[in-house]
């Protein structure tokens, strides 16, 4: 076998040994959420695990650590800002209860090793480039790749601190955000994950991982059509009536001017 799947079967059995550590935390806490505030974490593992799992390296290679790594711990940190003190959430709540007493085995299927399965392919582009360490010149691609990642990172970290804000008045209780990126796109922080893991597989294109286009694929349809938007505005309109209104004038994923009403 060569040194290229070896690492990344050892990438893969340490992101599902990091998920069943979670899972254990899980079940002495009651409380799946926690595997959310990892998932961006679970990336920066993955990146700088393959990166020192060869011993050369390429400046490209530590660009795309770097890129991961900013979006990873922002994500997490955010996340676990968000929760801290919260209970369970909705989605994992709703699971609980629609399995009773064998949710605690499911869980360990259906959210953590699945999660942690995910985050290993969807990492792939990054950990190919940091394996392979092709040592090519900086292309337009390469810019493209970094402006396309700097828009996303925008999007996302934006569009959270302004939902933040958001809920953190009283007076908006119940209410539907549709303010600064929000008014543009129903969802700036899912747009902006899609745009950051299309911009890093650009970045990687140079460094030999042309064939890991089916990585940013799956991270599309999970934002777009899985556990992203479908997910999220399956429920919500009972949480948010005016939500309706605000879905017939907004772009669901992809910003663009509002309609009139």
């Amino acid at each position: 076998m060569s040194h290229l799947w070896q690492s990344l079967g050892l990438c893969l059995l340490l992101s599902l040994a990091c998920m069943v550590v979670l899972w254990l935390i899980s079940l002495w806490r009651k409380d799946v959420s926690i595997a959310d505030p990892f998932w961006g974490t679970g990336f920066v593992i993955m990146a700088w695990t393959s990166f020192t799992l060869n011993s050369t390296t390429s400046p490209r290679a530590i660009l795309l650590c770097i890129l991961v790594t900013i979006w990873g711990l922002r994500l997490s940190l955010y996340l676990l800002w968000r929760n801290a003190g919260k209970k369970e959430d909705h989605r994992y709540a709703e699971m609980r209860t629609h399995h009773g007493s064998n949710f605690w085995w499911i869980s360990f299927w259906m959210v953590f090793v699945l999660q942690g399965v995910l985050l290993w392919f969807i990492a792939m582009p990054v950990k190919i480039a940091n394996l392979r360490s092709v040592h090519a010149p900086w292309n337009m691609i390469d810019v493209i790749g970094v402006l396309l990642w700097g828009t996303g990172f925008f999007f996302e970290s934006v569009g959270d601190w302004q939902l933040s804000r958001f809920k953190a008045d009283p007076a908006n209780e119940g209410k539907v955000m549709d303010h600064g990126l929000w008014r543009y796109t129903r969802h700036p922080n899912y747009f902006g994950d899609f745009c950051i893991w299309w911009g890093i597989y650009l970045i990687s294109l140079s460094a030999g991982a042309a064939w890991t286009l089916t990585s940013p694929i799956l991270m599309s349809i999970l934002l777009m059509r899985v556990s992203g938007v479908t997910l999220l505005e399956s429920t919500i309109t009972k949480r948010r009536p005016d939500y309706d209104e605000y879905r017939k004038r907004t772009s669901s994923f992809f910003p663009w001017p509002p309609s009139s009403p």
